[in-house]
């Protein structure tokens, strides 16, 4: 199917445009502005955008595309569309100007569209439209070829082309919802403009994945998977069961920082409805040794990311006494958005980031690692890993549980995870919470909800007595992948209710919180 790539350059919204192009039927992918020429001609793309960034084309370090790329596109007959900063840098490279604009525009504004053009259908020339912008710098001298087809309330270029020359450039952003027909203009481009296919389905993913594994491993060669209870990896080892039938060895690992009883539910649920081959390994006193003392989150990732590799490596050496062979690869449900949050903002001049996480899948693995990886989903967004899981009959009560953090309750408990009785509290509060949730109908509706213990304590009255014991906080929020995240707006009786039966029931807390943080500014996760 048609690909359209998107080069990076640092917007928070660059995700949504993937996501945006994919809801149309349309693969897309993200690669770092910066990339090769090399590496994005080899993708062999249909069309290529630009994306946003908190950059500035005036000074020295900004990102930019690669010599040569627009002559490529050209020459090759690509489309390329410029958004927000990419209009900027097609403007810049080209021979235009760009300047600090007179006035800022950020946020909803509203923009006319002044010319017949390309971008823009017919009887759309001469309205007005909602979009949402967020620039400093604007446009002021256009290179040769292009015009201008609609400007903003304040007389800023809003949209510009170059037909002939395939170049195109929006000023906002028409992949958020405050655009108001964002996805209107994403249509008419992709499919009148660019002539793309809607080619992509999930059911062409399921049959490419497993030809690509069948393709990876041998026909003698055994694979491990690290099931961890989760939606992720459970899609992932049931493809590559698909793939390659017993040769796939699961392994569920109790390092400790499981929810409340969640070996016993999760190895209830692989055994009757999945019908997956799942050895229990108890590593509880492991974990817990070597994560003793530590209070760094992105330590706490490395050490179990490391620790979770060893006891792989481990439960390899005992299959290869089983079956005469040591088992080559690890199976891992790796999402999309895990790589790209642990990808390098385009600009910063690191390899690696920091900035958000270093996910368990990605950032936190070994470099001397001895299995080679399968990770069928690491192109995928969580609701696509889930159409897969239908596809592939997974049962939809399997399908609909809430995301659980591969370092589990690690990232949860702020501080040391051994000390006092944290896990445990924290296991009894999340429960409360969860059920509670279930209870009142409201599970299918929040992406994720979770409980997490402060590393604080708080003076109360209990008993008529006083108390100086834990808080804890609860968290739910709505999002569509997981890369933002609005918090869920409860109904103040829930809160009341859930906080008494969480004060009542679970000995040692005496205050409960509530987080109203979206993401961004905040990560869903606490750590």
């Amino acid at each position: 199917s048609d690909l359209v790539l998107i080069l990076d350059f640092g917007s928070q919204y660059t995700h949504l445009i993937t996501r945006r192009i994919r809801s149309l039927s349309v693969f897309s992918l993200c690669l770092n502005g910066t990339s090769s020429l090399q590496s994005i001609t080899e993708l062999n793309p249909s069309l290529v955008i630009l994306s946003g960034g908190p950059h500035s084309v005036h000074t020295p370090d900004s990102p930019s595309f690669p010599d040569g790329f627009l002559q490529w596109a050209q020459s090759n007959s690509v489309p390329v569309l410029g958004i927000c900063y990419g209009l900027q840098l097609l403007v810049n490279r080209l021979g235009g100007e760009v300047r600090v604009g007179n006035t800022q525009e950020y946020g909803r504004m509203e923009i006319h569209v002044e010319n017949p053009s390309a971008l823009y259908p017919s009887d759309k020339v001469g309205h007005n439209q909602i979009v949402w912008m967020s620039h400093g710098d604007e446009a002021v001298t256009l290179p040769s070829g292009f015009n201008v087809v609609a400007r903003s309330q304040q007389g800023a270029v809003a949209a510009i082309e170059n037909p002939s020359a395939k170049l195109y450039g929006l000023q906002y952003h028409p992949e958020v919802t405050h655009t108001l027909e964002g996805m209107e203009t994403l249509k008419h481009f992709l499919f009148d403009v660019c002539g793309i296919a809607a080619e992509w389905k999930m059911e062409d993913v399921l049959e490419e994945e497993i030809r690509v594994i069948n393709n990876t491993v041998g026909p003698k060669e055994h694979v491990i998977c690290a099931l961890s209870g989760g939606v992720d990896s459970t899609v992932a080892a049931t493809i590559v069961h698909k793939a390659i039938g017993d040769r796939l060895h699961c392994v569920f690992v109790d390092n400790g920082l499981l929810r409340y009883k969640e070996q016993e539910r999760v190895m209830e649920t692989f055994e009757k409805d999945l019908h997956l081959p799942v050895v229990c390994v108890d590593a509880v006193d492991r974990f817990l040794t070597k994560l003793k003392g530590v209070t760094d989150p992105e330590v706490k990732r490395k050490i179990i990311g490391k620790e979770f590799i060893c006891i792989f490596d481990d439960f390899a050496q005992e299959l290869e006494k089983k079956l005469g062979t040591r088992p080559s690869y690890l199976v891992q449900g790796t999402l999309y958005p895990d790589v790209i949050e642990s990808c390098p903002p385009p600009g910063s001049g690191r390899t690696h980031s920091h900035t958000i996480k270093s996910h368990h899948n990605v950032g936190g693995l070994p470099k001397d690692m001895k299995l080679k990886l399968i990770e069928p989903l690491k192109l995928l967004f969580k609701d696509e890993v889930r159409q897969l899981g239908r596809i592939m009959d997974v049962p939809e009560g399997f399908l609909k549980r809430h995301p659980f953090p591969g370092p589990g309750l690690a990232v949860r408990v702020l501080g040391d995870v051994t000390e006092g009785n944290a896990l445990d509290i924290l296991r009894q509060v999340d429960e409360i919470f969860i059920q509670s949730i279930k209870d009142a109908g409201l599970y299918d509706v929040i992406w994720q909800a979770f409980a997490v213990f402060l590393p604080v304590r708080s003076v109360g009255v209990q008993g008529d007595q006083r108390t100086h014991s834990h808080v804890v906080a609860l968290r739910a929020v709505t999002s569509q992948d997981g890369m933002t995240a609005d918090w869920y707006y409860f109904d103040h009786k829930f809160l009341n209710d859930v906080s008494t039966k969480i004060c009542n029931e679970v000995v040692g807390v005496n205050r409960v919180v509530l987080d109203i943080t979206s993401k961004p500014p905040s990560t869903i996760e606490w750590e």
